[in-house]
């Protein structure tokens, strides 16, 4: 029987409404959401339910917001799927933070707090630098690092095939994204983002979250946790540590982090948190994989449906090869 991944969305992923129907059908969401504005001290949720847009893309807002409406995924689907279980999990960018909580490295408190502070301090970075970022789609690895190199941007994110992102100063993105089209890119696209994310011009931000990480009580992971920097499982808490201040400015590596899970037998991958942008890189990177998420109360549904059935089978495998 395959393993089972659990994925937690990154930055990007936030939407108005986002965990607005699980606080409405579910107490001990709409608890986790009190909690949340007790931690920080102020309404994330009315925020994630009511916007406005311009606020919740702030990034001070949106990774705390991502990373809650993450967590009451996570939280809702074990209470009704108790029979689930994880082998490893990963996450993209700021959703690391949520898969290390959720392998009890550090608590939903300290979690949250860190990544309100990681937002707060890469949107200062954002407001003293000039950067931007891009989607480059349909050019290879090897081609769109050529273009890095020639024009001093830097890959950011090596999503899946056919979609990479670049980062770096505005004016070289816009250089680059017409070398990547002349270079065969189907599409080179600029983001509406603030700023010039996992590149060097996010280095003011680091030494702000190593302080912070180093008065954070950390344990070792209950399951491997996938690095975005690496690619591999985390180890000790002082390498979890480094590697969280290095994602600031290193690429995300997502799709050699996936087929490294694929490679170790893993067939089944759950994303948590709003939209479905994991399952839809998932799918590129292996159409064999089952993917499912959780991100409003029908999708919720839809998973333990599918994980229940999947129980069953595996509990009577004679009956299953029967019916077939």
């Amino acid at each position: 029987m395959g393993k089972t991944a659990l994925m937690f969305a990154g930055q990007g992923a936030q939407v108005v409404g986002m965990g607005a129907d699980f606080a409405a059908q579910f107490p001990e969401a709409r608890a986790l959401f009190d909690r949340a504005n007790a931690v920080l001290g102020d309404d994330l949720a009315t925020l994630c339910f009511n916007g406005p847009e311009a606020e919740l893309t702030q990034t001070q807002h949106a990774q705390p917001a991502i990373f809650l409406t993450s967590w009451v995924a996570l939280t809702l689907l074990r209470a009704r799927c108790p029979q689930m279980h994880f082998d490893a999990v990963a996450g993209l960018s700021l959703g690391e933070f949520t898969a290390l909580a959720a392998a009890g490295v550090m608590s939903f408190e300290d979690g949250l707090a860190l990544v309100r502070l990681r937002g707060r301090l890469m949107q200062d970075a954002c407001e003293a630098t000039q950067g931007g970022m891009a989607a480059i789609l349909g050019l290879d690895e090897g081609a769109s690092r050529e273009v890095c190199a020639q024009t001093g941007v830097e890959l950011a994110n090596l999503n899946c095939p056919g979609q990479l992102v670049i980062s770096g100063e505005v004016d070289r993105i816009g250089v680059a994204c017409e070398m990547a089209k002349e270079r065969g890119a189907k599409r080179a696209v600029a983001l509406p983002v603030a700023g010039a994310y996992h590149s060097r011009l996010m280095a003011p931000s680091q030494a702000g979250l190593d302080d912070a990480l180093g008065r954070v009580a950390l344990s070792l992971p209950s399951v491997p946790v996938i690095s975005n920097v690496t690619a591999k499982a985390h180890g000790t808490c002082g390498e979890i540590r480094r590697r969280l201040v290095e994602q600031v400015t290193a690429p995300v590596r997502w799709e050699e982090s996936m087929r490294g899970l694929l490679a170790q037998g893993f067939t089944r991958f759950i994303e948590l948190g709003p939209g479905t942008t994991l399952c839809g890189f998932m799918r590129r990177i292996d159409k064999s994989a089952q993917v499912w998420n959780v991100a409003d109360t029908a999708s919720l549904a839809a998973t333990v449906h599918a994980l229940d059935e999947a129980a069953a089978a595996a509990a009577n495998p004679l009956e299953q090869k029967e019916a077939s």
